[in-house]
């Protein structure tokens, strides 16, 4: 059975935590290299990960400023940034040829990986990508991630708490009404635990991350992708809109829209199927 455990590796930033699968004789798979989404860290690819190990070594770094890894050094960092920390990373562990996956947030930084280094990966997923337009960009970056400092009252507390359980009630989450209502059932107290915690840990700079993925100018990007793309997001994900404007810019991608909710209990095995099946033949089941 697959096993993840934690690392920390070094980069002119800090420490950058990590998690790693630790399973059977990968064969000739490549790794697997995964940025998660915002906010929180890597442990929201936990699951997956246990999936995908079965068959390849599995890495997911905490993005910087996010989860146990050491904040970004620029004072407004882009996606671009973001994408040169994470591939130093990969140098630091002496990862020469991978594929790529990434959720949301993640999603944008995986692809201006694949931009600045195409020689370095063989294939990428992008799990739900933002695909906003100008306005709900601007609307986004003036709401959704607010800068937070801890104070004497621990409001800091209660505001984070809140921030993770609305995200599974309304998208946006700061839109509290009928109009927005995701028509899901509250995330288990279990998994708003463990999500508020990571963004805690990381409460001074969790937005820069957002807000790096907000500026980003996908129009302009993602049509120099010259990797071999899946574009694909959950039926439950409120970014499946995403999937068909992405996978319109990026040459050749593929796309599959994930029926989670008929999947059930049994979702996240299904996905790795079908997750490990792109990897493997580049082609969906």
């Amino acid at each position: 059975m697959t096993q993840i455990e934690r690392a920390f590796v070094t980069i002119r930033e800090g420490q950058v935590h990590l998690r790693r699968s630790i399973g059977p004789d990968p064969g000739a798979a490549p790794p697997l290299w995964m940025i998660h989404a915002s906010p929180a860290s890597s442990v929201s690819l936990v699951a997956l990960m246990h999936e995908l190990g079965r068959t390849r070594r599995v890495f997911a770094p905490d993005t910087l400023g996010n989860g146990d890894s050491a904040p970004a050094a620029p004072a407004v960092p882009d996606i671009a940034y973001y994408a040169d920390s994470s591939l130093r990373v990969m140098d630091a562990l002496g990862l020469e040829r991978v594929d790529l996956y990434g959720s949301h947030t993640g999603a944008h930084i995986v692809s201006e990986m694949a931009i600045a280094r195409p020689d370095r990966f063989r294939r990428m997923v992008f799990d739900g990508i933002a695909m906003f337009s100008p306005q709900e960009k601007q609307e986004n970056l003036a709401n959704y991630a607010p800068a937070i400092e801890p104070d004497a009252f621990g409001t800091q507390f209660h505001w984070a708490w809140h921030f993770v359980r609305d995200q599974g009630w309304f998208f946006p989450y700061y839109k509290r009404d009928a109009a927005h209502a995701r028509g899901l059932d509250m995330p288990s107290v279990e998994a708003l635990h463990r999500t508020t915690v990571e963004v805690l840990k990381s409460i001074r700079t969790y937005h820069h991350a957002y807000r790096a993925a907000f500026a980003h100018q996908e129009p302009e990007r993602l049509p120099l992708v010259r990797v071999p793309t899946l574009v694909m997001a959950d039926a439950s994900d409120p970014l499946k809109p995403g999937v068909a404007k992405a996978a319109a810019l990026v040459p050749g991608a593929l796309q599959a829209i994930f029926d989670d909710q008929a999947h059930g209990a049994g979702a996240i095995a299904a996905k790795g199927t079908l997750l490990t099946h792109f990897l493997d033949t580049g082609r969906l089941p």
